[in-house]
């Protein structure tokens, strides 16, 4: 492959049996795309077996050698013209090709949708078209094949290219053209067919050609989704590389870049690619990374935005369109893993709004939604995420459902919508609030309210050195109160999630009263950070990591080492508060 000549996605779908191997086997051996000897190696075996010879064998050759672990070019070029290299998206099944479509592993560019001309539009014609309508893939070329099968009659290909273009008007795809085609015998395939000289038309590989290569989205607000932390050590390199692919915009070294949805914010010092040098900006398409100035805690399914563009969404209700592909149809109060970008959360149906069958675009409310349904509905996760609308950033918009470890359906987010509990935090659940103002408490009780979480692995003296603290605060004249997470559980119940929710309400309560409240808990999260900082001011909960010294993902404000004692732990935290303007240090 020449990695200087432009390249083009490519993706055929259509029915079983209707021909895509055949067409794809032509566009290899009549553009002299294939291995040096391959064709005449398959049709030799065929001779050898009694078999008659057909181009789809040309595919089961080449994946086979794949498998085998042998380099070939047609891997990755399957076939190429004067102008450009065609990729191929293999996409077997409608779940290989959601998933590569939607998961981002190849966009197509175009979509060739291949028709039976003997037996006709079938459902699953139809509701290919329907997902390159929902999935945005605007250049589309259908495909009439086995025309040989119908004798090239004209009358066949115009009732099919009325027929079909009506379904497709009604979803909004304006195909390209239709083209009548033999794969089997390379009619209209890369030359135009004498056997129908009544269409005028261009062969397939013309109108691929004629397609202008998609411009890369350098203009639209910068996204790259984190797929990766990488921290180097060795000989001196302390650098962290936050890496991932830039689907939209660029970045450049200075740039204030923010994540999402942690919002957490920091300036990029350098711009670092695999096996190159570092560069001062890049652009989409691009897999690549940055090391920043202020070192912060970021993980794997934040998105990474620049300050001032326009902000990603950040909500954990979302209203959807998706298509289902599940075994078992798709159920409210069941738990499914939604991926949208690098992120990977739990997510259930809160409401099914209408189904829509994709063959016949009828639409009905229902309960659950049907394999090869297409449903609008509003999905609930476990924790918020970051993504854009499919109206505004297309790339940043697409999602797949799990269901058992396999991909289960996908598609594209059309609105956020409020998350509803921490609309609840946000209101503090429309108490009266005291005329008492925190600043009128600061100036009286000689402190800002905070929320100071001890936290480590288990056995590491946190409590002990959380009651040291509260009677070193309090001995000081503080209002300070110490809550174990035991105090918020209740007998029944033992679920980390709920008993964190408990805390920070607890918290908000005691803190808007000007206290500075001492909690521990083990092993806190970044999910139980984001919870507790939902319900209460972000800036005043302090992180006190106690143990071993390792890189823990709540990003701790203060470190203490297993090795210092009590009173040397007490003493740290007590600095840091002062140091925070949390107590204020006497003159």
């Amino acid at each position: 492959m020449n990695f200087n000549r432009e390249d083009m996605n490519i993706v055929i779908v259509g029915h079983v049996d209707h021909g895509k191997s055949t067409i794809i086997g032509r566009l290899l051996a009549d553009t002299n795309s294939l291995p040096e000897g391959k064709l005449e190696q398959v049709k030799e075996r065929c001779r050898r077996n009694s078999k008659p010879f057909e181009y789809a064998f040309l595919l089961d050759a080449l994946k086979d050698e794949q498998e085998q672990g042998i380099t070939i070019d047609a891997a990755r070029c399957f076939f190429k013209t004067e102008k450009r290299d065609y990729i191929i998206i293999d996409a077997p099944g409608h779940i290989e090709f959601l998933k590569n479509m939607v998961t981002g592993a190849s966009r197509a560019e175009v979509a060739l949708l291949v028709i039976d001309a003997e037996e006709g539009i079938k459902e699953n014609s139809k509701r290919h078209g329907y997902l390159l309508s929902m999935l945005g893939i605007k250049n589309v070329v259908v495909l009439i094949n086995k025309m040989d099968l119908v004798n090239y009659d004209e009358k066949v290909f115009e009732n099919i290219t009325k027929e079909y273009t009506e379904f497709l008007n009604k979803i909004d795809v304006e195909p390209k053209c239709f083209i009548p085609v033999s794969g089997f015998f390379g009619e209209n395939i890369v030359d135009p067919s004498n056997k129908m000289s009544w269409y005028k038309g261009q062969s397939v590989l013309e109108v691929l050609d004629s397609f202008e290569k998609e411009k890369l989205p350098d203009d639209k607000p910068f996204r790259m989704p984190v797929q990766a932390v990488y921290k180097f050590t060795r000989d001196g390199d302390n650098r962290r590389i936050v890496a991932g692919t830039i689907e939209t915009g660029r970045v450049k070294v200075g740039d204030e870049v923010i994540f999402y949805p942690s919002g957490k914010k920091s300036t990029v010092k350098s711009i670092e690619v695999f096996n190159g040098e570092a560069r001062e900006s890049i652009g989409s398409g691009y897999a690549a990374g940055f090391t920043l100035n202020e070192q912060i805690y970021i993980k794997r399914g934040e998105m990474a935005a620049i300050s001032g563009d326009i902000k990603p969404k950040v909500t954990n209700r979302i209203k959807v369109n998706l298509f289902w592909l599940g075994r078992s149809p798709m159920v409210k109060e069941k738990e499914y893993i939604l991926k949208v970008g690098t992120s990977k959360v739990e997510v259930k149906i809160e409401e099914i709004t209408k189904v829509i069958d994709a063959s016949n675009l009828n639409n009905e409310v229902k309960q659950q939604i049907d394999r090869h349904e297409v449903a609008e509905c509003i999905l609930k996760t476990d924790k918020p995420i970051a993504f854009d609308l499919s109206h505004e950033i297309a790339q940043t918009s697409r999602f797949v459902i799990v269901d058992k470890y396999e991909i289960a359906g996908g598609g594209i987010i059309l609105k956020e919508l409020e998350d509803e509990e921490n609309k609840a935090h946000k209101e503090n659940y429309k108490w009266e609030k005291s005329y008492i103002t925190l600043e009128e408490r600061a100036e009286k009780f000689g402190q800002k309210p905070a929320l100071i979480c001890i936290t480590g692995k288990e056995n590491t003296r946190k409590k002990a050195i959380a009651r040291a603290l509260e009677r070193k605060l309090f001995s000081d004249g503080r209002r300070v109160y110490f809550l174990g997470i035991n105090n918020t559980l209740y007998a029944e119940d033992h679920n980390k999630k709920e008993h964190i929710k408990r805390l920070s309400e607890v918290s908000n309560i005691m803190m808007d009263s000007g206290s500075i409240l001492i909690a521990t808990a083990s092993e806190l999260n970044r999910d139980d950070i984001e919870t507790m900082e939902a319900a209460v001011n972000s800036k005043e909960v302090i992180k006190v990591w106690v143990g071993e010294n390792e890189i823990s993902e709540i990003d701790e404000d203060l470190f203490v080492s297993k090795e210092d004692t009590v009173e040397l732990a007490v003493d740290k935290i007590k600095s840091l508060l002062q140091k925070k303007n949390i107590i204020f240090k006497p003159f």
